[in-house]
Protein backbone atom coordinates (compact mmCIF):
# COMPACT_ATOMS: atom_id res chain seq x y z
CA UNK A 1 0.00 0.00 0.00
CA UNK A 2 1.37 3.40 -0.94
CA UNK A 3 2.21 5.48 2.10
CA UNK A 4 0.76 8.94 2.36
CA UNK A 5 3.47 11.51 2.99
CA UNK A 6 3.45 15.27 3.36
CA UNK A 7 4.68 15.60 -0.24
CA UNK A 8 1.87 13.37 -1.48
CA UNK A 9 -0.69 15.54 0.27
CA UNK A 10 0.88 18.64 -1.19
CA UNK A 11 0.64 17.21 -4.70
CA UNK A 12 -3.01 16.25 -4.41
CA UNK A 13 -5.46 19.16 -4.68
CA UNK A 14 -7.95 19.40 -1.84
CA UNK A 15 -11.47 19.23 -3.28
CA UNK A 16 -13.58 22.34 -2.74
CA UNK A 17 -16.47 21.87 -0.33
CA UNK A 18 -19.86 21.51 -1.95
CA UNK A 19 -22.22 24.40 -1.41
CA UNK A 20 -24.98 23.88 1.16
CA UNK A 21 -27.62 25.08 -1.26
CA UNK A 22 -27.94 25.44 -4.97
CA UNK A 23 -26.03 28.41 -6.37
CA UNK A 24 -28.15 31.32 -7.54
CA UNK A 25 -29.33 30.92 -11.10
CA UNK A 26 -27.99 33.11 -13.84
CA UNK A 27 -29.61 36.54 -13.88
CA UNK A 28 -31.53 37.39 -17.01
CA UNK A 29 -30.94 40.52 -19.02
CA UNK A 30 -33.13 43.58 -18.51
CA UNK A 31 -34.79 42.95 -21.87
CA UNK A 32 -35.49 39.30 -21.07
CA UNK A 33 -36.83 40.17 -17.63
CA UNK A 34 -39.13 42.80 -19.08
CA UNK A 35 -40.46 40.47 -21.77
CA UNK A 36 -41.08 37.68 -19.28
CA UNK A 37 -42.71 40.03 -16.79
CA UNK A 38 -44.77 41.66 -19.53
CA UNK A 39 -46.02 38.28 -20.71
CA UNK A 40 -46.88 37.19 -17.18
CA UNK A 41 -48.67 40.44 -16.34
CA UNK A 42 -50.58 40.52 -19.63
CA UNK A 43 -51.85 36.95 -19.23
CA UNK A 44 -52.64 37.43 -15.54
CA UNK A 45 -54.42 40.74 -16.12
CA UNK A 46 -56.37 39.27 -19.02
CA UNK A 47 -57.46 36.39 -16.80
CA UNK A 48 -58.45 38.76 -13.98
CA UNK A 49 -60.45 40.77 -16.47
CA UNK A 50 -61.85 37.51 -17.81
CA UNK A 51 -63.28 36.82 -14.35
CA UNK A 52 -65.28 40.04 -14.51
CA UNK A 53 -66.40 39.23 -18.05
CA UNK A 54 -67.47 35.74 -16.93
CA UNK A 55 -69.41 37.15 -13.98
CA UNK A 56 -71.08 39.75 -16.22
CA UNK A 57 -72.00 37.18 -18.88
CA UNK A 58 -72.92 34.25 -16.61
CA UNK A 59 -74.37 36.29 -13.75
CA UNK A 60 -75.42 39.90 -13.36
CA UNK A 61 -74.05 43.30 -12.38
CA UNK A 62 -74.83 42.65 -8.71
CA UNK A 63 -72.63 39.55 -8.75
CA UNK A 64 -69.82 41.64 -10.23
CA UNK A 65 -70.51 44.17 -7.48
CA UNK A 66 -70.14 41.50 -4.79
CA UNK A 67 -66.77 40.52 -6.20
CA UNK A 68 -65.68 44.15 -6.47
CA UNK A 69 -66.77 44.91 -2.89
CA UNK A 70 -64.85 41.88 -1.59
CA UNK A 71 -61.71 43.12 -3.34
CA UNK A 72 -62.31 46.67 -2.09
CA UNK A 73 -62.52 45.43 1.52
CA UNK A 74 -59.64 42.94 1.45
CA UNK A 75 -57.14 44.78 -0.73
CA UNK A 76 -56.34 47.74 1.59
CA UNK A 77 -55.91 45.38 4.56
CA UNK A 78 -53.45 43.15 2.74
CA UNK A 79 -51.67 46.08 1.16
CA UNK A 80 -50.89 47.30 4.68
CA UNK A 81 -49.99 43.95 6.25
CA UNK A 82 -47.84 42.99 3.24
CA UNK A 83 -45.65 45.99 4.15
CA UNK A 84 -44.52 46.06 0.50
CA UNK A 85 -41.88 43.50 1.43
CA UNK A 86 -41.55 42.51 -2.20
CA UNK A 87 -40.34 45.97 -3.15
CA UNK A 88 -37.91 46.03 -0.22
CA UNK A 89 -36.59 42.59 -1.15
CA UNK A 90 -36.21 43.49 -4.80
CA UNK A 91 -34.20 46.62 -4.00
CA UNK A 92 -32.16 45.05 -1.17
CA UNK A 93 -28.96 45.39 -3.18
CA UNK A 94 -26.71 44.70 -0.17
CA UNK A 95 -28.55 41.62 1.10
CA UNK A 96 -29.30 43.13 4.49
CA UNK A 97 -32.06 40.62 5.36
CA UNK A 98 -32.44 36.89 4.71
CA UNK A 99 -35.42 35.45 2.87
CA UNK A 100 -36.49 33.60 6.02
CA UNK A 101 -36.96 36.92 7.81
CA UNK A 102 -39.15 38.27 5.02
CA UNK A 103 -41.18 35.06 4.99
CA UNK A 104 -41.59 34.95 8.77
CA UNK A 105 -42.80 38.53 8.94
CA UNK A 106 -45.16 37.98 6.00
CA UNK A 107 -46.78 34.93 7.66
CA UNK A 108 -47.35 36.81 10.93
CA UNK A 109 -48.87 39.80 9.19
CA UNK A 110 -51.03 37.61 6.93
CA UNK A 111 -52.59 35.94 9.97
CA UNK A 112 -53.39 39.37 11.37
CA UNK A 113 -54.92 40.42 8.04
CA UNK A 114 -57.28 37.46 7.99
CA UNK A 115 -58.51 38.31 11.49
CA UNK A 116 -59.17 41.93 10.50
CA UNK A 117 -61.01 40.92 7.32
CA UNK A 118 -63.24 38.51 9.22
CA UNK A 119 -64.16 41.36 11.56
CA UNK A 120 -64.85 43.75 8.70
CA UNK A 121 -67.01 41.21 6.86
CA UNK A 122 -69.26 40.99 9.91
CA UNK A 123 -69.11 44.66 10.82
CA UNK A 124 -70.01 46.37 7.54
CA UNK A 125 -73.59 45.15 7.65
CA UNK A 126 -73.52 43.15 4.42
CA UNK A 127 -75.70 40.10 3.79
CA UNK A 128 -74.29 36.80 4.99
CA UNK A 129 -73.55 35.74 1.41
CA UNK A 130 -71.57 38.90 0.68
CA UNK A 131 -69.76 38.58 4.02
CA UNK A 132 -68.82 34.99 3.19
CA UNK A 133 -67.51 36.08 -0.22
CA UNK A 134 -65.34 38.70 1.49
CA UNK A 135 -63.86 36.11 3.88
CA UNK A 136 -63.14 33.60 1.10
CA UNK A 137 -61.50 36.26 -1.07
CA UNK A 138 -59.44 37.14 2.00
CA UNK A 139 -58.19 33.53 2.14
CA UNK A 140 -57.26 33.74 -1.54
CA UNK A 141 -55.42 36.99 -0.83
CA UNK A 142 -53.51 35.26 1.97
CA UNK A 143 -52.17 32.70 -0.49
CA UNK A 144 -51.31 35.52 -2.87
CA UNK A 145 -49.42 37.30 -0.07
CA UNK A 146 -47.13 34.32 0.51
CA UNK A 147 -46.55 34.00 -3.24
CA UNK A 148 -45.69 37.69 -3.31
CA UNK A 149 -42.82 37.32 -0.84
CA UNK A 150 -41.45 34.51 -3.02
CA UNK A 151 -41.67 36.87 -5.99
CA UNK A 152 -39.58 39.42 -4.06
CA UNK A 153 -36.63 37.02 -3.88
CA UNK A 154 -37.01 36.07 -7.54
CA UNK A 155 -37.18 39.73 -8.53
CA UNK A 156 -34.04 40.50 -6.52
CA UNK A 157 -32.23 37.78 -8.47
CA UNK A 158 -33.70 39.19 -11.70
CA UNK A 159 -35.55 35.95 -12.51
CA UNK A 160 -38.83 37.36 -13.75
CA UNK A 161 -39.33 34.25 -15.87
CA UNK A 162 -40.30 32.21 -12.82
CA UNK A 163 -42.67 34.94 -11.66
CA UNK A 164 -44.25 35.02 -15.12
CA UNK A 165 -44.77 31.25 -15.12
CA UNK A 166 -46.46 31.44 -11.73
CA UNK A 167 -48.71 34.35 -12.70
CA UNK A 168 -49.69 32.73 -15.98
CA UNK A 169 -50.55 29.43 -14.33
CA UNK A 170 -52.46 31.10 -11.53
CA UNK A 171 -54.37 33.38 -13.89
CA UNK A 172 -55.53 30.66 -16.27
CA UNK A 173 -56.34 28.17 -13.52
CA UNK A 174 -58.32 30.68 -11.43
CA UNK A 175 -60.28 31.95 -14.45
CA UNK A 176 -61.32 28.45 -15.44
CA UNK A 177 -62.15 27.49 -11.86
CA UNK A 178 -64.31 30.56 -11.23
CA UNK A 179 -66.09 30.52 -14.60
CA UNK A 180 -66.94 26.82 -14.51
CA UNK A 181 -68.07 26.98 -10.88
CA UNK A 182 -70.26 30.05 -11.40
CA UNK A 183 -71.76 28.47 -14.53
CA UNK A 184 -72.65 25.30 -12.62
CA UNK A 185 -73.79 26.85 -9.34
CA UNK A 186 -74.87 30.42 -10.26
CA UNK A 187 -73.20 31.43 -6.98
CA UNK A 188 -70.50 34.03 -6.42
CA UNK A 189 -69.62 32.37 -3.13
CA UNK A 190 -68.75 29.02 -4.68
CA UNK A 191 -66.89 30.84 -7.44
CA UNK A 192 -64.78 32.56 -4.79
CA UNK A 193 -64.04 29.19 -3.15
CA UNK A 194 -62.81 27.80 -6.46
CA UNK A 195 -60.65 30.90 -6.96
CA UNK A 196 -59.06 30.55 -3.51
CA UNK A 197 -58.29 26.86 -4.01
CA UNK A 198 -56.57 27.53 -7.32
CA UNK A 199 -54.30 30.20 -5.80
CA UNK A 200 -53.41 27.93 -2.88
CA UNK A 201 -52.54 25.14 -5.31
CA UNK A 202 -50.12 27.29 -7.32
CA UNK A 203 -48.44 28.52 -4.14
CA UNK A 204 -47.91 25.01 -2.81
CA UNK A 205 -46.95 23.31 -6.07
CA UNK A 206 -44.75 25.96 -7.72
CA UNK A 207 -43.99 29.20 -5.86
CA UNK A 208 -42.40 27.73 -2.74
CA UNK A 209 -40.22 25.40 -4.78
CA UNK A 210 -39.11 28.11 -7.21
CA UNK A 211 -37.19 30.01 -4.50
CA UNK A 212 -35.48 27.03 -2.85
CA UNK A 213 -32.27 27.29 -4.87
CA UNK A 214 -31.94 31.06 -4.52
CA UNK A 215 -31.86 31.35 -0.72
CA UNK A 216 -28.58 32.01 1.02
CA UNK A 217 -29.75 29.75 3.86
CA UNK A 218 -33.03 27.82 3.69
CA UNK A 219 -36.45 28.66 2.32
CA UNK A 220 -38.09 28.49 5.74
CA UNK A 221 -39.37 31.30 7.97
CA UNK A 222 -37.17 32.76 10.68
CA UNK A 223 -38.77 33.75 13.95
CA UNK A 224 -36.05 35.84 15.64
CA UNK A 225 -38.04 38.61 17.30
CA UNK A 226 -35.34 41.28 17.09
CA UNK A 227 -34.67 40.67 13.39
CA UNK A 228 -38.37 40.67 12.56
CA UNK A 229 -38.92 43.88 14.51
CA UNK A 230 -36.01 45.56 12.72
CA UNK A 231 -37.41 44.56 9.34
CA UNK A 232 -40.92 45.62 10.35
CA UNK A 233 -39.71 49.09 11.34
CA UNK A 234 -38.04 49.49 7.95
CA UNK A 235 -41.10 48.23 6.09
CA UNK A 236 -43.83 49.93 8.15
CA UNK A 237 -43.74 53.24 6.25
CA UNK A 238 -44.22 51.39 2.97
CA UNK A 239 -47.00 49.33 4.53
CA UNK A 240 -48.78 52.56 5.39
CA UNK A 241 -48.09 53.86 1.89
CA UNK A 242 -49.45 50.74 0.19
CA UNK A 243 -52.54 50.83 2.40
CA UNK A 244 -53.11 54.42 1.33
CA UNK A 245 -52.49 53.47 -2.31
CA UNK A 246 -55.14 50.76 -2.14
CA UNK A 247 -57.51 52.86 -0.04
CA UNK A 248 -57.23 55.74 -2.51
CA UNK A 249 -57.96 53.39 -5.42
CA UNK A 250 -60.98 51.88 -3.65
CA UNK A 251 -62.50 55.04 -2.14
CA UNK A 252 -64.75 55.61 -5.19
CA UNK A 253 -66.09 52.06 -4.82
CA UNK A 254 -67.12 52.69 -1.22
CA UNK A 255 -69.02 55.82 -2.23
CA UNK A 256 -70.63 54.15 -5.26
CA UNK A 257 -71.79 51.18 -3.18
CA UNK A 258 -73.21 53.56 -0.56
CA UNK A 259 -75.00 55.94 -2.94
CA UNK A 260 -75.73 53.72 -5.97
CA UNK A 261 -75.69 50.09 -4.80
CA UNK A 262 -73.91 46.88 -5.83
CA UNK A 263 -75.20 46.96 -9.40
CA UNK A 264 -73.65 50.33 -10.24
CA UNK A 265 -70.50 49.31 -8.37
CA UNK A 266 -70.25 46.25 -10.62
CA UNK A 267 -70.49 48.41 -13.74
CA UNK A 268 -67.84 50.85 -12.52
CA UNK A 269 -65.50 48.03 -11.46
CA UNK A 270 -65.83 46.25 -14.80
CA UNK A 271 -65.06 49.43 -16.76
CA UNK A 272 -62.18 50.36 -14.45
CA UNK A 273 -60.52 47.00 -14.91
CA UNK A 274 -60.30 47.55 -18.65
CA UNK A 275 -58.20 50.64 -17.90
CA UNK A 276 -56.18 48.85 -15.23
CA UNK A 277 -54.69 46.65 -17.94
CA UNK A 278 -52.42 49.48 -19.07
CA UNK A 279 -51.15 49.94 -15.52
CA UNK A 280 -50.38 46.23 -15.31
CA UNK A 281 -48.19 46.49 -18.38
CA UNK A 282 -46.42 49.47 -16.84
CA UNK A 283 -45.88 47.46 -13.65
CA UNK A 284 -44.19 44.76 -15.72
CA UNK A 285 -41.56 47.26 -16.80
CA UNK A 286 -41.36 48.95 -13.40
CA UNK A 287 -40.80 45.69 -11.53
CA UNK A 288 -38.16 44.66 -14.07
CA UNK A 289 -36.09 47.84 -13.86
CA UNK A 290 -36.54 48.73 -10.18
CA UNK A 291 -33.61 46.49 -9.07
CA UNK A 292 -31.47 48.12 -11.78
CA UNK A 293 -32.55 51.61 -10.68
CA UNK A 294 -31.70 50.74 -7.08
CA UNK A 295 -28.22 49.56 -8.08
CA UNK A 296 -27.65 52.72 -10.15
CA UNK A 297 -28.69 54.89 -7.22
CA UNK A 298 -26.49 52.96 -4.77
CA UNK A 299 -23.55 53.41 -7.16
CA UNK A 300 -24.25 57.14 -7.56
CA UNK A 301 -25.09 56.87 -11.27
CA UNK A 302 -27.94 59.39 -11.26
CA UNK A 303 -27.81 59.84 -15.03
CA UNK A 304 -28.63 56.18 -15.64
CA UNK A 305 -31.38 56.26 -13.04
CA UNK A 306 -32.89 59.41 -14.53
CA UNK A 307 -32.91 57.86 -18.01
CA UNK A 308 -34.69 54.73 -16.79
CA UNK A 309 -37.25 56.78 -14.86
CA UNK A 310 -38.03 59.04 -17.82
CA UNK A 311 -38.47 55.97 -20.01
CA UNK A 312 -40.90 54.52 -17.49
CA UNK A 313 -42.94 57.73 -17.25
CA UNK A 314 -43.20 58.14 -21.03
CA UNK A 315 -44.15 54.50 -21.48
CA UNK A 316 -46.91 54.82 -18.87
CA UNK A 317 -48.34 57.96 -20.48
CA UNK A 318 -48.32 56.27 -23.89
CA UNK A 319 -50.18 53.22 -22.57
CA UNK A 320 -52.81 55.37 -20.90
CA UNK A 321 -53.27 57.48 -24.00
CA UNK A 322 -53.85 54.35 -26.08
CA UNK A 323 -56.74 53.32 -23.83
CA UNK A 324 -58.26 56.82 -24.10
CA UNK A 325 -58.16 56.51 -27.91
CA UNK A 326 -59.93 53.15 -27.78
CA UNK A 327 -62.60 54.54 -25.46
CA UNK A 328 -63.24 57.53 -27.73
CA UNK A 329 -63.32 55.59 -31.00
CA UNK A 330 -65.01 52.30 -30.06
CA UNK A 331 -66.04 52.57 -26.43
CA UNK A 332 -69.67 51.50 -26.92
CA UNK A 333 -68.75 48.54 -29.10
CA UNK A 334 -66.05 47.36 -26.71
CA UNK A 335 -68.33 47.51 -23.66
CA UNK A 336 -71.11 45.68 -25.47
CA UNK A 337 -68.76 42.99 -26.78
CA UNK A 338 -67.09 42.14 -23.48
CA UNK A 339 -69.97 42.83 -21.09
CA UNK A 340 -73.60 43.59 -21.89
CA UNK A 341 -75.69 46.35 -23.44
CA UNK A 342 -76.31 47.95 -20.03
CA UNK A 343 -72.56 48.59 -19.70
CA UNK A 344 -72.46 50.32 -23.11
CA UNK A 345 -74.70 53.05 -21.72
CA UNK A 346 -71.70 54.30 -19.71
CA UNK A 347 -69.28 55.22 -22.51
CA UNK A 348 -68.54 58.59 -20.91
CA UNK A 349 -67.49 56.79 -17.74
CA UNK A 350 -65.11 54.65 -19.84
CA UNK A 351 -63.52 57.76 -21.37
CA UNK A 352 -63.02 59.57 -18.07
CA UNK A 353 -61.71 56.49 -16.29
CA UNK A 354 -59.19 56.11 -19.14
CA UNK A 355 -58.10 59.75 -18.74
CA UNK A 356 -57.54 59.08 -15.06
CA UNK A 357 -55.51 56.04 -16.09
CA UNK A 358 -52.93 58.27 -17.80
CA UNK A 359 -52.42 60.21 -14.58
CA UNK A 360 -52.33 57.00 -12.53
CA UNK A 361 -49.66 55.47 -14.80
CA UNK A 362 -47.38 58.48 -14.40
CA UNK A 363 -47.90 58.38 -10.63
CA UNK A 364 -47.02 54.66 -10.56
CA UNK A 365 -43.82 55.26 -12.53
CA UNK A 366 -42.69 57.93 -10.07
CA UNK A 367 -43.52 55.61 -7.15
CA UNK A 368 -41.15 52.97 -8.54
CA UNK A 369 -38.48 55.65 -8.63
CA UNK A 370 -39.08 56.65 -5.01
CA UNK A 371 -38.92 53.02 -3.86
CA UNK A 372 -35.69 52.39 -5.80
CA UNK A 373 -34.06 55.42 -4.15
CA UNK A 374 -35.27 54.16 -0.72
CA UNK A 375 -37.44 57.22 -0.12
CA UNK A 376 -40.01 55.34 1.95
CA UNK A 377 -41.07 57.71 4.72
CA UNK A 378 -41.99 60.63 2.47
CA UNK A 379 -44.47 58.50 0.53
CA UNK A 380 -46.84 58.11 3.49
CA UNK A 381 -47.92 61.77 3.83
CA UNK A 382 -48.05 62.09 0.05
CA UNK A 383 -50.45 59.18 -0.37
CA UNK A 384 -52.42 60.28 2.67
CA UNK A 385 -53.00 63.62 0.99
CA UNK A 386 -54.06 61.86 -2.22
CA UNK A 387 -56.48 59.64 -0.31
CA UNK A 388 -58.07 62.57 1.52
CA UNK A 389 -58.40 64.56 -1.70
CA UNK A 390 -59.98 61.56 -3.47
CA UNK A 391 -62.44 61.00 -0.62
CA UNK A 392 -63.41 64.69 -0.54
CA UNK A 393 -63.86 64.71 -4.32
CA UNK A 394 -66.00 61.56 -4.16
CA UNK A 395 -68.18 62.99 -1.42
CA UNK A 396 -68.89 65.98 -3.67
CA UNK A 397 -68.90 64.45 -7.17
CA UNK A 398 -70.45 60.98 -6.79
CA UNK A 399 -73.86 62.15 -5.46
CA UNK A 400 -73.97 64.90 -8.10
CA UNK A 401 -72.53 63.16 -11.19
CA UNK A 402 -72.82 59.43 -10.38
CA UNK A 403 -70.15 57.20 -12.00
CA UNK A 404 -68.63 60.03 -14.06
CA UNK A 405 -68.06 61.94 -10.82
CA UNK A 406 -66.23 58.92 -9.40
CA UNK A 407 -63.96 58.86 -12.46
CA UNK A 408 -63.19 62.57 -12.02
CA UNK A 409 -62.36 62.00 -8.35
CA UNK A 410 -59.86 59.28 -9.28
CA UNK A 411 -58.04 61.59 -11.72
CA UNK A 412 -57.90 64.41 -9.15
CA UNK A 413 -56.40 62.16 -6.48
CA UNK A 414 -53.79 60.72 -8.85
CA UNK A 415 -52.77 64.23 -9.91
CA UNK A 416 -51.75 64.89 -6.30
CA UNK A 417 -49.44 61.87 -6.49
CA UNK A 418 -47.86 63.02 -9.74
CA UNK A 419 -46.97 66.41 -8.31
CA UNK A 420 -45.64 64.94 -5.06
CA UNK A 421 -43.67 62.17 -6.76
CA UNK A 422 -42.04 64.58 -9.22
CA UNK A 423 -40.89 66.84 -6.38
CA UNK A 424 -39.48 63.91 -4.37
CA UNK A 425 -37.56 62.43 -7.31
CA UNK A 426 -36.14 65.80 -8.35
CA UNK A 427 -34.81 66.38 -4.85
CA UNK A 428 -33.54 62.79 -4.48
CA UNK A 429 -31.53 62.93 -7.71
CA UNK A 430 -30.18 66.41 -6.93
CA UNK A 431 -29.08 65.36 -3.45
CA UNK A 432 -27.37 62.21 -4.72
CA UNK A 433 -25.57 64.16 -7.44
CA UNK A 434 -24.14 66.50 -4.82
Amino acid sequence: MQSITANTLAERPIPAPKPAVMPPSVRLSLRANFLWNLAGNVVYTACQWGMLVALAKLGDAEMVGQFALALAVTAPVFMFTNLHLRGIQATDARGEHAFGQYLGLRLLMTAAALAVIAGLAVGIGATWTTAAVIVVIGIAKAAEAVSDVCFGLLQNHERMDRIAISMTTKGILSLLALAVTVYLTQSMLWGAVALALSWIAVLAMYDLGSVAGLCSDTATPRWHARALWTLARIALPLGVVMFLVSFTANVPRYFIEHFQGLGELGIFAAISYMVLASNRVLCALGESISPRMAKDYAAGDTAALRALLIRLVVFGAFLGGSVVAIALVAGREVLTLFYRAEYAEHVSVFVWVAVGGIVANVASALTYGMTATRYFFVQAPMFLAAGLVTAAACAWLVPAFDLVGAAWAVAIGQAVLVVGGAVVMFRALARKAR
